[in-house]
């Protein structure tokens, strides 16, 4: 039973880290294509959601992941 716990949250874990990995590349992206400033504040705008939930989803795997081995 906390076995399952422990992978189901190091899978969060990694949901989560690829989903930062992808915000750093998109504003990459943005920042190399040479937009102007109100243009690169609104891509950073529409990433900021995403982030923040990325690392919500990592946070909680975490947190999932330390129960798991604590009760385990």
């Amino acid at each position: 039973m906390f076995e399952i716990i422990t992978w189901g949250g190091a899978a969060l874990s990694v949901a989560g880290l690829v989903g930062l990995v992808w915000c750093i590349l998109r504003v990459m992206k943005a920042r190399k294509a040479g937009l102007s400033d109100d243009e690169l504040r609104a891509v950073v705008q529409g990433v900021l959601p995403w982030n923040l939930g990325a690392l919500f989803l990592s946070v909680l795997g975490l947190m999932l992941v330390i129960l798991g081995i604590s009760l385990g």
